[in-house]
């Protein structure tokens, strides 16, 4: 058996409470898509959740491999937790107001981040933190620079921010950076749920003040199904278990570029697809029997074909299955937005429910 890292073997409650501003967050980027629909509005949330879950990933590398059992870590854990906090309120005016304040948040988060890694017992990921802590350090001033200048620099400053990061790997490598496969998959499981329970509160939100008769409960049922089936997607059939079980077998420097790519990249189309399908059904319950706009039809659509993409990609970089159903499902769920656009959000919510337990049914993982 290879060696893991030295942190926590399961997640910890100060860790859950951290998550909590996750939620926040994901409904913060959720509201700028349900506020303005358009390619603006999402390139818009795509860069923002592009940092946010950068760093917020950083964090979980973090605990993975320093345990929050000190007090003076609690309490820089919780300053990095305010920090996020504050990050989250100005995300809805981050390209109006409120940049300059995200990206003073955002260099915060990065400095408490890397102060904390430096605790770590293994001398050698406190020289992989020191490693790439000055790109991080870069990316986060491109983002106070940009959020200082507004406009089209905000723009290609937040873009090349998100570049770098993007890059660091490649400029700096993996090599030093351990994880422990069991709390690393447990917390990045968490925050899905994290993430597919704001769906849910879309429903919620898209259905409060109106009239609780049986249609308001036919169509809020069948958006707690669709959210349903995001999550057996992933967990069910012991997903998690399998990543865990994947990720053990591999060798220190491969399960890092495996934990990069399965767990960010991969988790970016996930997260990316959740917080756009919830921004599609909070408008569909508001008049779910009435058409979509073709552009929330086709968010609604997008958002799961980005959820099923990105879940097929994080199925193969783990070797815990091929992709082929969820990748022709992808491809599958596009054709239900003319029946949003040109029926009602209700119907094309019903056939996308459908075409998810047909694909829940055909989906067969490997490493069972």
């Amino acid at each position: 058996m290879t060696t893991t890292a030295a942190g926590s073997d399961r997640v910890s409650t100060l860790e859950l409470f951290f998550d909590l501003v996750f939620v926040f967050t994901i409904t913060q980027l959720t509201d700028v898509l349900y506020a303005a629909p358009t390619l603006r509005s999402l390139f818009q949330a795509l860069l923002m959740l592009s940092l946010i879950w950068w760093m917020y990933g950083g964090y979980a590398w973090l605990t993975n491999a320093v345990a929050a059992d000190a007090t003076r870590r609690r309490i820089l854990l919780l300053g990095g937790m305010g920090a996020f906090f504050l990050l989250a309120l100005s995300v809805p005016n981050a390209f109006s107001s409120t940049g300059l304040a995200f990206g003073l948040a955002y260099l915060v988060i990065v400095a408490i981040h890397a102060g904390l890694f430096t605790r770590a017992a293994s001398e050698r990921v406190v020289e992989a933190i020191l490693r790439i802590f000055p790109l991080n350090v870069a990316a986060a001033l491109l983002v106070v620079a940009g959020g200082a200048a507004g406009g089209s620099a905000q723009y290609l400053l937040w873009t090349a921010a998100v570049a770098l990061e993007w890059l660091t790997p490649a400029l700096r490598g993996l090599a030093g950076f351990e994880v422990a496969p069991a709390h690393f998959v447990e917390r990045h499981g968490l925050v899905l749920i994290v993430a597919i329970g704001e769906s849910v509160v879309a429903v919620g939100i898209g259905a409060a003040g109106l009239a609780v008769d049986a249609g308001l409960v036919f169509v809020a049922l069948l958006g707690l199904a669709l959210s349903a089936c995001l999550w057996w997607l992933y967990f069910g059939d012991a997903g998690d278990e399998r990543a865990e079980r994947a990720l053990a077998a591999m060798e220190p420097l491969a399960r890092a570029r495996c934990a990069l790519t399965a767990f960010f990249f991969c988790y970016l189309a996930l997260l990316l697809g959740i917080l756009t399908i919830a921004a599609a059904e909070q408008s569909a319950l508001e008049q779910p029997f009435d058409e979509l706009s073709w552009a929330r039809a086709a968010m609604l659509s997008g958002g799961l074909a980005a959820y099923l993409a990105g879940l097929a990609l994080f199925r193969r970089q783990l070797a815990t299955g091929t992709g082929t159903t969820l990748g022709a499902a992808a491809l599958l769920v596009l054709v239900a937005i003319p029946l949003g656009a040109e029926v009602s959000a209700a119907l094309q919510i019903a056939v996308l429910v459908g075409l998810l337990g047909v694909t829940i049914a055909l989906d067969r993982p490997a490493g069972g």
